[in-house]
C-alpha cells in the first residue's frame, strides 16, 4: 500500500510525496530527518491530505499530478470540496 500526501509546512505553503509508512514520514519531516530539503526549514508541517494507491507506480504518477495544480485546486482537495475541484 502506497500514500500521497500533503503536508502544510508552518509557512502555508504545501509540500507533496509519497510513501508506504505515512506516520513515518509526517514524524521524519517534523523531526528533519526526512531527507527533505523543503520542509526542513517550515517545520512544523501538518498533514492535511492522504489517499491510498495500489502500487508505487500510481503513487508516483498522482504526485506528479498533484505537483502541477494551481493551490487553489489543492486548497480545494484537501477541503473535499468535489464542485470546486471541478471548477478548477
Amino acid at each position: 500500500m502506497y500514500y500521497v500526501y500533503i503536508l502544510r509546512c508552518v509557512d502555508d505553503s504545501f509540500y507533496i510525496g509519497h510513501t508506504t509508512d505515512m506516520s513515518d514520514r509526517v514524524m521524519r519531516h517534523n523531526e528533519g530527518r526526512a531527507d527533505c530539503s523543503y520542509t526542513i526549514n517550515r517545520r512544523p508541517v501538518r498533514l492535511d491530505y492522504v489517499e491510498t494507491l495500489p502500487s508505487r507506480r500510481a503513487a508516483v504518477e498522482r504526485e506528479r499530478q498533484l505537483k502541477q495544480w494551481t493551490r487553489r485546486k489543492k486548497e480545494a482537495l484537501i477541503r473535499g470540496d468535489m464542485t470546486a475541484l471541478k471548477r478548477l
